[in-house]
């Protein structure tokens, strides 16, 4: 999942706290070229404010013109858009249309084309519920599979786990795997850490950034980002780290670069990095193996140097090579694939 995405249920939340019926909005699926992947989410309130994306604009346009004009009034919908449009087809190419909203003449970039799930969430106990479950699991560490019935009869979390699809379609219902929101954890503050946070927060992913130095923080100032002035040794033996986790350290400090990595390796994190020349990188390795107590499985995990090949020089495109890097190694791309 997408920080946007655990930004998207924060304001769920709060509408619904309000008293106001909110319209949740999930991807279910995507054909050709579709800006945004199975998942992604919109909420939307009668006011025609909105957080979250579906598509590069147009989508979001039309869904919040049509809920302005009094549609999606069912507690459960789907809709079609791109490939064409027209016909009030469901999405899943057997055209019987039921319990959906119709489909929308609206072109997508490229033809593509997807199907939207939409929810009409009264204000009440049972959908507060709902949301806060959905809430604490995008900031815990276990997957669950929202259950949700397409005659509009209910919802239940069923356990899941990252291996499964992110959305699952059938006759009577959608199952969406929600989890942990992408995160990085930036090991200490350099020239380096702006540029990789900006970049990481334009993927979608939470941002926090552990330095203990006082200094080093003044210089340090992206919007956006969580600041902890600890250790990221600290940070992330406390707890700080899920499977959606990736941690790059960008010092050339050993006192926090290699103190990050070695409690990094213990935990479930998929991406683990730290910045050096093949020198220092070897170096490194034999230091993490001799006086860190690693073993020679937990450093193989650790990438260094860090970030992909690209001959970056300036601290934005080492950056771009860090994020470049995550970016591969989240969606399971091999280098030669590249």
């Amino acid at each position: 999942m997408q920080h946007l995405d655990l930004q998207v249920i924060e304001r769920a939340l709060k509408w619904a706290n309000q008293g106001r019926t909110i319209w949740l909005c999930t991807v279910l699926k995507t054909f050709g070229s579709a800006p945004r992947e199975p998942g992604a989410m919109l909420v939307a309130c009668s006011t025609g404010d909105y957080l979250g994306s579906l598509s590069g604009g147009c989508v979001e346009e039309d869904f919040i013109a049509r809920l302005q004009a009094g549609e999606f009034n069912e507690p459960v919908q789907r809709v079609h858009y791109g490939g064409g449009g027209g016909g009030g087809g469901d999405g899943d190419g057997d055209g019987d249309g039921d319990g959906d909203a119709g489909s929308a003449n609206i072109r997508l970039p490229c033809g593509g084309s997807l199907e939207v799930l939409i929810e009409r969430l009264a204000p009440n106990t049972a959908n507060l519920t709902h949301l806060e479950v959905v809430h604490a699991t995008l900031l815990g560490r276990q997957p669950l599979t929202r259950c949700i019935k397409l005659d509009g009869s209910g919802k239940r979390f069923n356990p899941s786990k990252n291996t499964e699809p992110t959305v699952i379609v059938d006759t009577a219902s959608v199952n969406i795997r929600i989890g942990p929101a992408l995160r990085l954890i930036i090991a200490g503050i350099s020239s380096i850490s702006s540029p990789c946070a900006l970049f990481a927060q334009t993927l979608g992913f939470e941002v926090i950034v552990c330095d203990p130095r006082d200094e080093a923080r003044r210089n340090f100032a992206v919007a956006g980002v969580e600041v902890q002035a600890v250790l990221p040794s600290v940070f992330i033996s406390s707890g700080g780290c899920h499977a959606n986790t990736a941690v790059v350290a960008l010092t050339h400090d050993p006192r926090i670069d290699d103190l990050a990595m070695i409690e990094a390796v213990r935990t479930e994190a998929f991406y683990i990095g730290v910045m050096g020349s093949q020198q220092t990188s070897q170096q490194r390795a034999e230091r993490l193996l001799r006086s860190g107590g690693l073993t020679s499985a937990q450093v193989a995990r650790i990438h260094m140097p860090i970030g992909l090949n690209l001959g970056s020089k300036t601290p934005a495109e080492i950056a771009l090579a860090v994020m470049a890097d995550i970016h591969r190694i989240y969606r399971g791309k091999t280098r030669h694939e590249l």
